[in-house]
């Protein structure tokens, strides 16, 4: 694919960034908060634009889009997901019923959800380790592609450890999905803002990634170093591999 190499301030630590001039995406957001705002403005300095909705509407979002600037909008849910040509679905489990199908339909839709039963009340078949809450989100979503993603890192450190490729420092985050043309689309996503990927194989293996597993957070610093720990792939591998059911 040609490339066209863009500089933009505050990008990257102010360092050049590699980005497809001419075939920028599209970014719908369903749920706009820490992580979902975060993604958002690393997209937009990747030269992306991003449609933001939550769950209040799209009125409610005026100060976040004006503090993320040209590139941001606000819509409802339907209408990002129906803009998006890859949509974030950042909201808490219980809310995968509310979401909106028919527009996610054979789009790549990136998961970056957590199960908590403190917050989300219990469910059986995410208790059992029956079903992950991905597999869950398929359910809801059956015609999208869907990728695990986003959900292991603490929202400052995602924002503080972005580099470009080649980068000596650079991070990676683990994904996980069925579908390999949607896993292909977010590895290429989540390149230009500033990851490396580790692919974590099927949905139905992404409780290697789920809350409290050795790869969530721990690689990339504790909560009090805002400024995050660089974590290679080696690191997320090996962390993924020491996890257990």
């Amino acid at each position: 694919m040609a490339r066209t190499r863009l500089l933009r301030r505050g990008s990257y630590k102010d360092k050049a960034l590699w980005k497809d001039a001419e075939n920028m995406t599209t970014v719908g957001f369903i749920g706009s908060g820490s992580i979902g705002s975060t993604i958002a403005r690393l997209a937009l300095e990747a030269g992306h634009q991003v449609v933001l909705s939550n769950s209040r509407g799209p009125g409610t979002l005026a100060d976040t889009v004006a503090r993320l600037g040209p590139g941001a909008s606000a819509a409802t849910s339907e209408e990002a997901a129906a803009t998006g040509e890859i949509v974030v679905v950042t909201v808490p489990v219980t809310a995968f019923p509310d979401l909106p199908a028919a527009p996610l339909m054979g789009k790549t839709v990136i998961d970056t959800c957590n199960y908590g039963p403190e917050r989300d009340g219990h469910i059986a078949e995410l208790d059992s380790g029956s079903l992950t809450s991905s597999e869950l989100l398929l359910r809801y979503v059956p015609d999208a592609g869907l990728v695990k993603a986003f959900n292991t890192i603490y929202f400052k450190h995602l924002l503080s450890l972005a580099r470009p490729a080649g980068a000596a420092d650079r991070s990676y985050l683990p994904i996980a999905a069925d579908s390999a043309p949607a896993k292909a689309a977010a590895t290429d996503f989540i390149d230009s803002i500033g990851y490396g990927v580790v692919d974590a194989g099927p949905l139905a293996d992404s409780w290697r990634q789920a809350t409290g597993t050795p790869v969530w957070g721990s690689p990339y610093g504790p909560y009090s170093n805002e400024k995050g720990r660089p974590a290679g792939d080696d690191v997320i591998r090996a962390a993924l591999a020491t996890a257990t059911p």
